[in-house]
């Protein structure tokens, strides 16, 4: 498979802090590659080293195949981005902006691609308005568009979500499917909302304190997790006592108001539920969990 970028023993060093360390990654041609941690993981200057905003203390990023450091210019005109907050001319319209950083990309934009972006992120009736008039998640918005202005081979989103509502972010987490499917985009996405990450990334690194702890497929990673499984029934204390008399019990991790949670594998469940029927025991649901903000959480808490 073709490597759109490749990251190699990469570091930062800011006086005696090291924010990135001895980090490695590689994203592939069509991924949307889903890159996580905490705060202060050291995502953003990951990142900002990647878009050369800031320079490496040590290690390699190529991308496209060739070094970032010698190719810079070549490289950056087939990349659209957002890193953290964007920021535009609050007294100009949307579109004015658009047309003024398309112009400064190299790229000659015409008017109808401008609104085919303004009309993929949900901004086309509100072309001519100010931005100062916009709302933050509608500046997020527009963040985007200017991202896609200029059809780049990879985007680079940094929280693309942040200040959206849920409608919002399910239009973005859209957008991010149709440009990977349809356009055979590849897509790095700096996120905190792991549930976001979860359903639309394909692979994906977990860092913490500057380095890389865990890399892989996403619903690889996911399915070499146990599950935890709600069983609500109707009668707690039978339930309770068939359990305790199976090997179940030993799968039990706490009992609330009628809701038993196991801890166990996504093949057992059938066996349980036609387990506590067959005995008499009215299942009135079955809730598997396995989100990647909990697999996140057991990555990074081990180290906390």
């Amino acid at each position: 498979m073709e490597k759109i970028i490749e990251i190699e023993n990469l570091s930062k060093q800011f006086k005696d802090i090291k924010a990135v360390d001895n980090l490695n990654l590689n994203v592939y041609k069509g991924d949307v590659f889903g890159f996580l941690g905490p705060n202060g993981a050291g995502k953003s200057t990951t990142i900002r080293m990647m878009t050369s905003l800031i320079s490496p203390t040590d290690g390699k990023i190529k991308i496209f195949g060739s070094s970032l450091n010698e190719k810079r210019n070549e490289i950056l005109k087939k990349i659209g981005a957002i890193v953290e907050k964007p920021d535009f001319y609050g007294y100009l319209s949307a579109f004015k902006n658009l047309e003024m950083l398309g112009k400064i990309s190299g790229k000659e934009i015409s008017s109808k691609r401008i609104m085919e972006v303004l009309e993929l992120v949900g901004l086309e009736k509100r072309y001519t308005s100010k931005v100062k008039t916009f709302s933050h998640g509608m500046k997020q918005r527009l963040g985007i568009a200017q991202a896609l202005i200029h059809d780049p081979e990879l985007i680079i989103l940094d929280e693309p979500t942040t200040g959206l509502d849920p409608q919002g972010m399910k239009e973005i987490r859209d957008l991010i499917v149709y440009l990977s499917k349809e356009k055979n985009k590849t897509i790095f996405l700096s996120s905190h909302i792991l549930y976001e990450v979860e359903l639309v990334a394909n692979r994906m690194i977990i860092i913490n304190k500057g380095s890389a702890k865990v890399e892989g497929i996403v619903e690889e990673l996911l399915n070499s997790n146990k599950l935890r499984v709600t069983f609500e029934v109707d009668d707690t204390e039978k339930t309770k006592l068939i359990l305790n008399n199976t090997l179940w019990i030993n799968k039990l991790e706490t009992e609330l108001n009628g809701k038993f949670i196991f801890l166990m594998q996504q093949e057992e469940i059938p066996g349980l539920n036609k387990y506590l029927v067959q005995n008499d025991i009215a299942v009135k649901a079955v809730i598997p969990t396995r989100s990647l903000e909990e697999y996140f959480l057991n990555i990074t808490q081990k180290e906390s």
